[in-house]
């Protein structure tokens, strides 16, 4: 009888923490400060894609973190997604403060836009991780006074090669347009601040690629101009040609716009490249309806924390 009932009890009760491995508990306090208990940072990966949004982490992605969220994504522990959604939550409001034109409060309730898994990884492990967490920490955000819901309007229109085997460059080449936004799903993204969501960020492939599908959604076609649409045209070209890799091409896309507003025909870095698009209208990190103001992760490197390297 009694190992009756321990079996009935691990079916409602991890038989484990996640983070630890303590029996009986979802997640113990020890493992629950370290994911929870310092502030979230703003991360940034070096190199850091064109197109990244200011992202915000709530813990290094290191031992118990690490083991956390590996036992929510791969092992089904599905209990953890409150306290992963809590720290998210956190990463979440450390960006909305920091966010330039974000009212915090009296308007539409903030957009949580996680980034998709693929399908067939979704089907292999039974549930999507990233929009589990996306939906607790949207719970929490509301718990705690700020709007906020989930918009899971995000879609894989390619196959793509698996990531863990690829360094940044290739990561980006990999990643390049393969997001989309769902038919309709733009005018669910307009009017609101969008913040996009993942349980991990390690190169920022994956988000810069989000924020480009939700601004190819969300900024009107008459912004973009006509140089700009030719320059997208002719550098998608390229690029899928095998003639420019990810970078270059979304520095040369968004460098095209930038020129079409100001009038301007001059050569410029990459880096000047970079720092215009995020002055641009309606490119990610801009704060208007509809854009991408900021991103948030539950984990991120260790070495992403010093955003202040040489």
């Amino acid at each position: 009888m009694r190992g009756w009932w321990q079996d009935l009890t691990d079916l409602v009760l991890p038989a484990e923490c996640g983070g630890c491995g303590r029996p009986r508990t979802v997640l113990c306090p020890e493992c629950r400060a370290v994911l929870s208990g310092a502030a979230p940072s703003r991360v940034r990966p070096v190199p850091e894609p064109p197109g990244l949004p200011v992202v915000h982490a709530a813990a290094r992605y290191a031992d118990e973190v690490r083991a956390t969220l590996l036992a929510h994504k791969e092992r089904g522990a599905l209990a953890l997604a409150a306290p992963l959604g809590t720290a998210l939550a956190g990463a979440v409001r450390a960006g909305l403060r920091e966010a330039p034109g974000h009212a915090a409060g009296g308007g539409p309730p903030v957009l949580l836009v996680p980034v998709p898994s693929a399908r067939s990884a979704v089907r292999a492990r039974g549930h999507d991780p990233a929009r589990r967490i996306a939906l607790a920490a949207a719970g929490e955000l509301r718990r705690t006074g700020t709007a906020a819901r989930v918009l899971a309007v995000l879609r894989q229109r390619r196959a793509v090669a698996d990531q863990s085997g690829l360094n940044s460059r290739q990561r980006l080449d990999n990643l390049a347009g393969a997001l989309a936004v769902a038919p309709g799903g733009d005018r669910l993204l307009r009017g609101s601040s969008v913040v996009l969501v993942d349980d991990l960020m390690t190169t920022g492939a994956s988000l810069a690629e989000a924020a480009r599908a939700v601004r190819a959604a969300t900024v009107p076609e008459e912004r973009t101009g006509a140089h700009g649409r030719r320059a997208q045209a002719a550098v998608a070209q390229r690029h899928f040609s095998g003639l420019v890799s990810y970078d270059e091409a979304t520095t040369a896309v968004y460098t095209a716009a930038a020129r079409e507003g100001t009038g301007e025909r001059t050569a410029e870095s990459a880096d000047e490249a970079t720092r215009r698009m995020h002055s641009v209208p309606g490119m990610p990190g801009a704060g208007g309806a509809g854009d991408v103001i900021c991103a948030a992760v539950v984990a991120a490197p260790p070495d992403s924390f010093e955003i202040n390297r040489n």
